[in-house]
């Protein structure tokens, strides 16, 4: 499963989704679907957009996570990588 950060990253650096906005040109209720995770698809333009307004590569703000990390703490399994236990040391 695919899980995107925005939420957390807004949050670890104090930025507002209205800032992101203002900034980007995104519509709200687009920027709204990613803060929340509900996205059914990504669309490259707004990818690219937030990821240069945050000075991020695509695979900080979106990782993979097996959905049985899910109920795990960040960290506990791989999950802050997006990587399975034990890959990427």
């Amino acid at each position: 499963m695919i899980i995107c950060r925005l939420s957390t990253i807004l949050g670890a650096r104090r930025i507002k989704v209205a800032d992101v906005c203002r900034a980007t040109g995104i519509a709200r209720a687009t920027l709204d679907r990613y803060y929340y995770d509900r996205v059914k698809s990504f669309d490259r333009a707004v990818l690219e957009k937030l990821c240069q307004f945050l000075q991020l590569n695509p695979g900080d703000l979106l990782i993979i996570v097996d959905q049985a990390d899910l109920f795990q703490p960040w960290g506990a399994s791989g999950s802050a990588t997006g990587l399975p236990a034990g890959e990427g040391s």
